[in-house]
């Protein structure tokens, strides 16, 4: 008994070891220059004010936007509780505020999960459109593009910083997202 459950153990913290190897591999990572469009994921608002983790996926938004001004943004993020606005309305207030033109900026605020996000976002990409960037925080990049890259879009990934703060529990909750990713795609198909 005692070494079925070692073994178990193994088999867990082996696997849990290669998704977080899968997740490092798009922290780092420098995406396309003059990408036709930019899919920037919501997250938490506070009543009209960006959690802190939707703020670091709206800096990298305006970094690399500056440097691409024919990059069209999509934001993307319905209103859940405790959000007086929708998450893709408080992006595009934010970005209008750091100097993106409005013009530039597309709203989708009817999702609310990474699968909408994607499904909803890719009816607004301009037609014509070939190159896409997804905009999230580091850890969760690596699901968001397989979902987008699922959907037939040619996405890279921008990532964004992860709140110290919420690390753990950032990781934590991935780590089983993409076990329930791999389980719909592979196995529950």
């Amino acid at each position: 008994m005692l070494f079925i459950i070692g073994f178990l153990l193994i088999i867990g913290v082996s696997y849990f070891a290669a998704i977080h190897y899968k997740i490092s591999q798009f922290v780092d990572v420098e995406p396309p220059q003059n990408a036709d469009y930019m899919i920037i994921l919501g997250a938490k608002v506070n009543g009209e004010v960006p959690s802190l983790a939707l703020q670091y996926r709206i800096d990298a938004a305006v970094e690399y936007a500056k440097k691409n001004e024919d990059t069209i943004l999509i934001v993307s993020g319905g209103q859940g509780p405790g959000e007086d606005i929708t998450e893709a309305e408080a992006m595009k207030r934010a970005l209008v505020k750091k100097g993106i033109h409005e013009s530039r900026i597309l709203l989708e605020d009817r999702s609310t999960s990474t699968y909408e996000n994607i499904k909803f976002s890719k009816e607004l990409i301009p037609e014509g459109a070939k190159q896409g960037i997804v905009v999230t925080n580091d850890y969760h990049l690596y699901r968001s593009i397989q979902i987008a890259r699922d959907a037939d879009l040619k996405v890279e990934g921008l990532p964004a910083k992860t709140p110290e703060i919420t690390l753990v529990k950032a990781y934590g909750r991935e780590y089983l997202s993409i076990t329930k990713y791999y389980l719909e795609k592979y196995v529950l198909k």
